[in-house]
């Protein structure tokens, strides 16, 4: 059975170049029509021969094989375009996922204190490189500062009055260089108690906020008297305020300039004379300790 015509790879330049797949689809093309002109196809075709048709010029048309349908199209599409996308999107996923479970490295407050002589400290060490010396300020009988550093290991030494030195109460090491420093450990766990802190003020701050009362709008009411109470005389005063040292005559025996010692019931009332010349004149008792003051205060009025 002779093969059926096959259209040149030229005629699906066009639709090879928008896909950016030349070189894939004609070699694809080319597997496709091997495998189509085996025997068991040329069988198939035989024995339905009598369904093919010719076309104008005599030639049968042969197996249509749907490269050019929109769901081809569509499958060589989203292997090309598709698939790096979301290998993109994957890797992104991967990464957040990894920056999840890694706790970030928090810089930690820690306390250098000397508690050595020197009217001048400084502090330098493995955490800046050795580049700088950060000044300690004087507390008292030592010297205080409090540095942000990382999680680990950190070596450091003091910088007392212009000569290095390490204090050798804290734990030491020897470098490679025989230079005795000291060393500090930063854990995590540290500090575990100051994070709890930290959210349970979080924790309160955002209770705070909530109010146990219902929604809605609320409003004060104007208070307004009964009638009966408009009329109400105002209260009796109370027997023993009546009792004003200043109403007193002072015996003969006393100093002019002192008074008698006043009741307690009396301390801290606001006593008014009545208004003479266009004078008012008020007088208030105060107790400091064991001494009492009464003051007078005389406006014009």
């Amino acid at each position: 059975m002779r093969k059926t015509p096959y259209p040149a790879a030229d005629t699906y330049k066009v639709h090879d170049s928008a896909e950016g797949l030349s070189t894939f689809c004609t070699d694809f093309l080319k597997n496709i029509f091997n495998m189509g002109n085996t025997s068991s196809e040329r069988a198939a075709m035989g024995h339905h021969g009598d369904k093919t048709r010719r076309d104008s010029r005599g030639h049968k048309e042969g197996p249509k094989i749907l490269m050019d349908s929109p769901e081809d199209a569509d499958i060589f599409h989203t292997e090309d375009i598709k698939a790096p996308m979301e290998k993109e999107e994957f890797l992104a996923w991967q990464q957040d996922i990894e920056a999840d479970d890694k706790d970030p490295a928090l810089d930690r407050p820690t306390v250098f204190r000397w508690k050595g002589d020197g009217k001048e400290v400084f502090i330098s060490g493995s955490f800046n490189n050795w580049s700088n010396k950060i000044p300690l300020i004087r507390s008292q009988n030592t010297f205080v500062a409090i540095v942000e550093l990382p999680e680990g290991e950190h070596q450091y030494k003091f910088y007392v009055d212009g000569q290095w030195t390490h204090d050798p109460a804290e734990p030491v090491v020897t470098s490679q260089l025989g230079t005795v420093n000291n060393i500090i450990q930063v854990r995590k766990t540290d500090f575990e108690v100051f994070d709890a802190l930290m959210v349970d003020s979080q924790k309160c701050s955002d209770l705070s906020d909530l109010s146990s009362s219902p929604p809605g709008p609320y409003h004060q009411d104007a208070y307004i008297p009964k009638q009966e109470e408009k009329f109400k005389s105002p209260p009796i005063l109370p027997p023993h305020l009546l009792q004003v040292i200043l109403n007193k005559d002072t015996g003969i025996s006393c100093d002019p300039a002192l008074l008698p010692e006043p009741n307690h019931v009396m301390l801290n009332h606001l006593y008014a004379l009545s208004i003479k010349d266009g004078v008012m004149v008020l007088s208030a008792t105060h107790r400091y300790k064991k001494k009492y003051v009464t003051t007078l205060l005389y406006k014009p009025i």
